[in-house]
């Protein structure tokens, strides 16, 4: 699994001047053969916030799965006609209505100026705006906020699944430096680093690829300082700033080989069998929630972020009943199509079915009093309003678990947006982070309230 990049490192491309000299365009570390770039130091982000200042684990920790179909669902069968606790389902949350006292589902939210149709996807987590403008650089994603601060607190500070991704192109995971994540995508894949422990000369070589990295960073401490006294006060400090960053990444590297050399947790669960198809696409959405919530059980990390690409899939295969006609893609550009609009239906339903299935599974674990979903908190939506216009506006968006007052619909101005930003707020202070701000938040989520405990 991927972690975190330390921020930012990429080359240098633009000239800093200090009343001592000038740095050239093309200036970099070099000790022992190794080349390492200079941050970006004009318009370097903060350093990685220090693992301290998070609040220390408990016995029970809070865990977060930030979930986007890039597809969306139909507004009409998704969204309450009413507002507030006494509301009445809509046809899609009748299917959870054994789960209605545990969700909040939200309209009239969205991600302020993250426009741009088909392209918000990335944005869902982050919140950058103008994803589809020239020159875009994406931001931190929630799930990675929360790993810099809390991951060293397990195995994997975060997971970054996907289900018929696009890789490369295509992830809910970003760095604070703006980097892809790319997703796993094969179950068997993410439950062979979850549980199967590798051989000793395994073991013995991904040792040896720590260490080499770390030697690395090491190699360049002394040009480092060599070039912070050759620069400006302001160059200094952000250097200094990028230096503690590279040096956070050594230590959360070390940590790395204190788990290379723990034994994995056991499982009864079995190895998954990896659907041959892209066309079966519900049997990969059904698998990966099962890899997320055997990750959650077993502590190997707290952060999950899956994306459903079901903008890259093709015509989906359902069972006997169900028979679709058209690529899911397809499908959401019905032109009110009853034809189109019908397949979409069935397509939906199972989306929560599956939604439905995973809280079941939450519930049925046990966690020192708690459920395992009452530990969670579970983020469902999507980057579109409506997919057939492309709209990024009055976002599906479905909040479960995790230790918050649920049971109602809060229902914000459907033409002049509430911002989506506003709950990972809430996601994160929820999760014992001290943190007042997220991308384009305004503060906590409005009507959402901590449940006590």
């Amino acid at each position: 699994m991927k972690t975190p990049a330390a921020r930012p490192s990429r080359p240098v491309s633009g000239s800093f001047v200090s009343a001592q000299r000038a740095l050239s365009r093309r200036q970099f570390l070099r000790s022992a053969g190794v080349v390492m770039s200079l941050p970006w130091l004009d318009s370097m982000l903060p350093a990685f916030a220090r693992g301290e200042t998070a609040k220390a684990a408990t016995a029970k920790p809070r865990r977060m799965l930030g979930i986007c179909n890039n597809l969306g669902l139909l507004p009409d069968q998704f969204f309450p006609k009413n507002a507030g606790r006494g509301y009445e389902l809509s046809p899609y949350l009748e299917t959870l209505k054994a789960h209605r006292d545990d969700f909040t589902v939200f309209s009239g939210v969205w991600h302020p100026d993250v426009d741009g149709g088909h392209p918000a996807d990335i944005c869902f987590l982050t919140a950058a705006p103008h994803p589809g403008s020239g020159g875009f650089r994406n931001t931190i994603s929630l799930d990675q906020y929360i790993a810099e601060r809390i991951g060293h607190e397990t195995r994997f500070p975060s997971l970054t699944l996907g289900v018929n991704v696009l890789q490369g192109q295509r992830s809910l995971s970003w760095t604070g430096s703006g980097v892809l994540i790319p997703c796993e995508e094969k179950p068997s894949d993410v439950f062979r680093k979850l549980f199967v422990q590798g051989t000793p000369a395994e073991v013995e070589a991904q040792m040896r690829k720590l260490a080499q990295g770390q030697s690395i960073l090491d190699a360049v401490g002394s040009q480092a300082k060599d070039l912070q006294r050759g620069v400006g006060a302001r160059d200094r400090d952000r250097l200094d700033q990028y230096f503690t960053s590279v040096r956070e990444l050594e230590q959360r590297m070390e940590m790395s080989k204190e788990w290379e050399q723990r034994p994995k947790p056991k499982v009864t669960a079995s190895l998954p069998l990896d659907p041959a198809s892209p066309k079966a696409y519900m049997e990969k959405v059904r698998l990966m929630y099962d890899m997320a919530r055997l990750a959650f059980q077993t502590d190997s990390t707290r952060s999950i972020s899956l994306l459903l690409d079901s903008v890259n899939s093709p015509t989906l295969e359902l069972d006997e009943e169900h028979k679709l006609t058209d690529a899911y893609h397809n499908l959401s550009h019905h032109g009110r199509s009853e034809a189109k609009i019908s397949q979409l239906k069935t397509i939906d339903q199972w989306h929560m079915k599956l939604l439905a299935d995973l809280f079941n599974d939450l519930k049925a674990v046990n966690e020192g009093g708690d459920t395992l979903f009452e530990r969670t908190m579970v983020l469902y939506g999507s980057n579109l309003g409506n997919a057939n216009t492309h709209v990024t506006t009055n976002l599906p968006v479905l909040f479960a678990g995790g230790g918050f007052r649920h049971g109602q619909h809060l229902a914000y101005d459907t033409t002049h947006n509430y911002p989506l930003p506003n709950l990972f707020v809430s996601m994160l202070q929820r999760m014992g982070i001290e943190s007042d701000k997220f991308a384009t938040s305004t503060g906590t989520m409005r009507g959402l309230e901590m449940a006590k405990g």
